[in-house]
């Protein structure tokens, strides 16, 4: 009679690394199997991404040993790790944007004829693998012309082109659409049945008790513990990985609203240029705007801050004519965005905390002949570090050293040191952990209880229900909608954010 337990394919016992004088991991053990979707969670921090980094073979680890199939291996490299059939999905986009996406997903393993790269078989098994995820994108088609979305969806195929028997994925969604996202989940539950053991890493609960057969927690570089599938539950899952009880995830706190602070009227933007925008938030308030990829929620925050200009419309702050050209003049009247890439637009990676910190608002920092002083700048520093929670409170590490969570305290302590009146945040919580994610809820309902006007962009609906007072919700660089705190829904949001301007307009005829 065969055995109902699927085949170990590839097992960590005791594995530990260290980095100088700091254990980012210790004594941590594994089994990933076939046909398997293994969660791994933890905070930020937890030594997930190193653990996957040794299985990859992107690091060795310091003490313990790998098996693959039972036999002991010792991968020295990525190549290695390839050729054992295990695929690492970065977080970060592992990709060539000045190249074509067929080129993108064989690079290093192009099919060749007589020396030279076969074109036409790229172009047609790309095309397969493309197909495979229901990405209806050319293979020769240049990738940096993609949405960050269909970018990770490129990624994901240029893994699934090694025909790996372990995939392991980091935060795969954390740029994809709703749509892209429940096609993502099919592609996993094909390939499960197809015995490719999955390794996945999320912050997204709702995902994580969705799609694992199995979830391993790890905290502070340790082994907590494992659930398997019929004890996966988001609140015990939470608890093993913060070691307290979050029982009121998106408490919210009353602010009462004031006047309006920004407000626009059929403004338009360069990203949809026949399209206009009418909106408004007051003092006090949080708005929740709401989308699928591509509907216009980043152009709009980045026009709001001057980063492209609007093309027409009126904007106000405070009743008075707002049209920023740059971003320093959106500075200038208390606007200030926390971008959706914090590492490449929000933070300069290899500068310290303390400066980083100290950015936007460093002329608050000089003195009488225009030096920085250290003791302002310092001053500053420990403030945003005790508001924000900032772990560790090392103010002169560089910031590429901290974890995503934290990285993106240091983006919003930035912005909250100018003390603004209106702050833009796209995907604030993108890639980072449930603690992180908790502390920044806290922060925005902290400001808007000060009388900060707060517009999100978030593409995880459970956020955006959770928090917001109201939510617009957007479609093609139009808004399809808005709904009050009391009308808030997943479903009510999704019809709103897939609804064509004619079905729109055709309901709005019938009500």
């Amino acid at each position: 009679m065969p055995s109902s337990v699927p085949k170990l394919v590839l097992e960590a016992r005791g594995v530990g690394k260290q980095f100088g004088s700091v254990c980012a991991l210790q004594d941590v053990s594994l089994q990933v199997r076939s046909g398997e979707v293994l969660a791994v969670v933890g905070e930020n921090g937890a030594g997930k991404s190193t653990l996957m980094k040794i299985l990859a073979g992107v690091i060795q680890p310091t003490t313990g040993s790998l098996l693959s199939d039972g036999n002991p291996v010792e991968f020295s490299g990525v190549e290695q790790a390839t050729d054992a059939g295990i695929a690492l999905i970065h977080q970060e986009l592992n990709l060539a944007p000045n190249l074509d996406v067929g080129a993108n997903i064989f690079l290093g393993r192009e099919p060749r004829r007589f020396g030279l790269i076969a074109k036409h078989e790229l172009a047609s098994q790309a095309k397969r693998h493309l197909a495979s995820l229901g990405l209806d994108v050319s293979p020769t088609a240049r990738l940096d012309s993609l949405s960050i979305g269909r970018q990770q969806l490129v990624e994901i195929a240029k893994a699934l082109s090694t025909d790996a028997r372990v995939l392991i994925m980091d935060e795969p969604t954390s740029s994809l659409s709703l749509q892209e996202a429940n096609k993502l989940y099919e592609v996993i539950r094909q390939l499960k049945r197809s015995g490719v053991a999955i390794v996945y890493i999320s912050h997204r609960m709702q995902e994580v008790v969705d799609l694992a057969d199995r979830v391993v927690v790890l905290r502070d570089g340790e082994f907590v513990g494992e659930l398997d599938k019929e004890h996966i539950d988001r609140d015990q899952i939470v608890r093993m990985m913060v070691g307290r009880d979050i029982s009121q995830f998106y408490q919210r706190q009353p602010h009462p609203q004031g006047k309006v602070v920004i407000s626009a009227s059929r403004l338009r933007t360069s990203a949809y240029p026949d399209e206009n925008i009418s909106f408004s938030v007051h003092a006090g308030e949080i708005v929740g705007l709401a989308g699928l990829v591509g509907a216009g929620r980043t152009e709009l925050l980045t026009t709001l801050f001057g980063e492209t200009p609007a093309l027409g419309g009126d904007l106000t702050i405070d009743e008075k004519d707002f049209f920023p050209q740059n971003p320093a003049e959106a500075i200038q009247e208390g606007v200030a965005l926390a971008p959706e890439d914090r590492r490449e637009s929000g933070l300069m990676l290899e500068v310290n905390v303390e400066r980083n910190l100290s950015l936007v608002s460093l002329k608050n920092s000089l003195n009488f002949y225009g030096f920085v002083r250290s003791r302002g700048e310092s001053k500053l520093c420990r403030q945003a570090m005790e508001q924000l929670a900032i772990k560790p409170a090392l103010p002169r590490v560089p910031v590429r050293l901290f974890s995503g969570g934290n990285q993106q305290k240091v983006v919003l302590g930035k912005w909250l040191a100018t003390q603004p009146r209106v702050l833009l945040l796209d995907e604030p919580t993108r890639g980072i952990d449930i603690g992180s994610k908790s502390e920044i809820y806290r922060l925005m309902h902290e400001l808007a209880g000060q009388g900060v006007a707060i517009l999100f962009a978030s593409s995880d609906m459970e956020e955006i229900v959770g928090l917001s007072d109201r939510v617009i919700v957007m479609h093609q660089g139009r808004i399809t909608g808005e709904l009050n705190r009391d009308q808030l829904s997943e479903e009510r949001i999704m019809k709103l954010a897939v609804a064509s301007v004619s079905q729109m307009e055709a309901d709005a005829s019938v009500s």
